[in-house]
C-alpha cells in the first residue's frame, strides 16, 4: 500500500514530511484553495513522487509546470475530459520525444523540456457521497493511469469528512486507485479492514485530518499512521 501526503505549502514542513518517505507529496496548483502551493519545491528524495494537482487548468499552463517543477504525477481533480487527458498525454508524449533528441548531442541541460524519469502518471478524481454510478469511469480506463475516490462536498478537495467506504464494494474494475476523503486517525481500523479486501486500492491518499492550519502536516500523527497503516501492512 502506498501513501500520498496532499496540500504541501510550506518549506521546512514539506521537508518534515518527506523524511518520512511516503510515495508520493501533493502540490497544490489551484488559486481557490487554502492550499494553492507558490514558490519553489525544494529538494528530497527522488524515491517520492512529486504530483501536481490541479483543477480544470489550461493543457498549456498545466505542462509548463509539470516541466516547472519537476512533476511525477498529476492529479486531475474538475471536469477534465477523455479528450483533455489525450491532449496532456501527447504533449508529454512530443516533450519526451524532444529530450531524448536533446540528449543525443546535449549531455545534461537542467530543467531543459523536463518530463519525469518515467512516464507522467496521471491520476483522475471522482466525488462519492451516498452512491456512484461506476460507468462513468468506463471512458478514462484507457487513459488514466489511477483513479482517485475522494469525497463530494462544497470543496474540490480537502472537505475533511469520509464518503461511505461500503459504495466502492461494487466497483467493477482492475484499475488501482487511491482513497482519500478526510482519513485520519481514528479511522486505522476501519482502513486496515478496507485493505484486506479484493478491492484494487493502490494508495491512501491523505491531507486535512492531519493539520494544524491548512498546508501545515502534523509529524508525528503521520508518522503514527504510516507505522500503524502501511508499515504494518508491509
Amino acid at each position: 500500500m502506498k501513501l500520498k501526503v496532499c496540500g504541501m505549502k510550506f518549506t521546512e514542513n514539506i521537508l518534515q514530511v518527506a523524511e518520512l518517505q511516503p510515495d508520493y507529496l501533493g502540490f497544490i496548483f489551484y488559486e481557490k484553495s487554502k492550499r494553492n502551493f507558490e514558490g519553489i519545491i525544494p529538494e528530497f528524495s527522488n524515491s517520492i513522487k512529486k504530483t501536481g494537482v490541479f483543477v480544470n487548468e489550461y493543457v498549456e499552463i498545466l505542462i509548463s509546470l509539470v516541466e516547472e517543477y519537476r512533476l511525477d504525477a498529476i492529479q486531475l481533480h474538475g471536469d477534465e475530459s477523455v479528450e483533455y487527458i489525450q491532449e496532456l498525454k501527447r504533449h508529454f508524449e512530443s516533450s519526451r520525444e524532444l529530450k531524448v533528441e536533446e540528449n543525443k548531442t546535449i549531455k545534461k541541460q537542467k530543467n531543459k523540456h523536463y518530463i519525469s524519469k518515467s512516464e507522467v502518471e496521471i491520476i483522475k478524481v471522482f466525488g462519492i457521497k451516498d452512491e456512484f454510478n461506476f460507468d462513468v469511469l468506463k471512458p478514462y480506463l484507457e487513459v488514466v493511469d489511477f483513479f482517485l475516490f475522494d469525497t463530494k462536498g462544497k470543496e474540490r478537495g480537502g472537505n475533511g469528512t469520509k464518503f461511505d467506504w461500503s459504495v466502492l464494494e461494487k466497483y467493477p474494475f482492475d484499475k488501482p486507485f487511491f482513497l482519500s476523503g478526510g482519513i485520519g486517525l481514528n479511522d486505522v481500523e476501519e482502513v486496515q479492514k478496507i485493505m484486506k479486501s479484493d478491492l484494487s486500492i493502490y494508495a491512501l491518499d491523505v491531507n486535512s485530518k492531519f493539520e494544524s492550519k491548512p498546508g501545515v502536516k502534523k509529524i508525528e500523527a503521520l508518522k503514527e499512521f504510516k507505522n500503524n497503516v502501511i508499515t504494518k501492512e508491509v
